[in-house]
């Protein structure tokens, strides 16, 4: 995939999403349940019923790309259908399109002290 600029705005599609829905289907959801225009230029994140498939829509300024990733272990962690949408920065979207809990991430050392 290629990488987001660090001023993207992301949309997750909170709940569950028929991920038998293709770019027009979800370009429809993502202007009438997260109200927004789905040709902004923005990413928005839709999950599957089993959590284990993530798709991506973006409007690239020429047509729409559509990025599917299916896991082979684990769930994309996701919020609850109650919160309807929540937004996401650039790093947060490259912790979710990994597989990592962008909510709470695990870093693996402290920062190192430069003297």
């Amino acid at each position: 995939m290629i990488a987001p600029g660090a001023n993207a705005r992301v949309y997750l599609a909170c709940g569950v999403t028929d991920m038998r829905k293709g770019i027009t289907g979800l370009a429809a959801k993502a202007q009438e349940e997260l109200r927004q225009n789905a040709a902004s230029g923005a990413f928005f994140a839709f999950r599957g019923r089993r959590g284990d498939r993530i798709k991506l829509l973006h409007w690239d300024g020429q047509g729409f790309c559509l990025y599917y990733k299916v896991l082979e272990k684990g769930r994309f962690p996701w919020p609850s259908p109650a919160d309807g949408s929540a937004r996401l920065t650039a790093a947060q979207l490259a912790m979710l399109w990994e597989g990592i809990d962008w909510r709470r991430p695990a870093w693996s050392a402290p920062p190192a002290r430069v003297v």
